[in-house]
């Protein structure tokens, strides 16, 4: 049996492998996979995605799985407490971002965003896709990513560069980033 061909970004971790070949660039729309990959991306900053993978789960049980009206909920004191968490990174700014970035999705809510449309519309509600023959040929961020982290921020969100929304839009398949030999590009299925 042949080992699939993957993006040279992709370690041979069975879990990086997971979220290769099975969520990073496919389309999504759903609410709260959105505001969990959009707060993740956030935790990343300065980290590799193996380390935010890893305690993916973690996150997922202290943070009500994503679930932000749950989230929004939360007090300083109780983000303090998960500061303490080792399986979360441990990091009051990035932890407390989580919270008022559930507060500022439900605000958006609130007034009559559909978040998922919104999102989406940085590139026109319809997947990019890139031919890019060697990962590190694709940008780090786009004027997309610039748009949507400017209009994130003007809406209260935190850790929400323009880097940090290019990663976003490739993990939930707003931009397909994957390499043109790698076996998840579109045109070698």
């Amino acid at each position: 049996m042949s080992v699939p061909v993957r993006c040279g970004w992709c370690s041979a971790d069975p879990l990086y492998q997971a979220y290769h070949d099975h969520e990073w660039g496919i389309p999504s729309h759903d609410r709260q996979h959105l505001f969990e990959l959009l707060c993740l991306e956030g935790q990343q900053a300065g980290l590799s995605w193996i380390t935010v993978l890893k305690k993916r789960q973690r996150y997922r049980e202290q943070f009500f799985n994503f679930d932000p009206a749950q989230v929004a909920e939360l007090s300083d004191a109780e983000l303090a407490e998960k500061c303490q968490d080792a399986g979360l990174i441990r990091h009051l700014g990035k932890l407390t971002a989580i919270r008022d970035n559930a507060r500022a999705w439900i605000q958006q809510e609130q007034a009559g965003v559909q978040m998922s449309e919104w999102l989406w519309q940085f590139v026109d509600g319809q997947p990019i896709l890139n031919a890019w023959s060697d990962y590190r040929e694709a940008p780090t961020q786009t004027p997309a990513s610039q748009a949507m982290s400017k209009a994130l921020k003007k809406k209260g969100f935190r850790f929400v560069g323009a880097t940090t929304c290019y990663a976003f839009m490739q993990a939930v398949g707003m931009v397909n980033d994957h390499t043109t030999d790698c076996h998840c590009y579109p045109q070698s299925q």
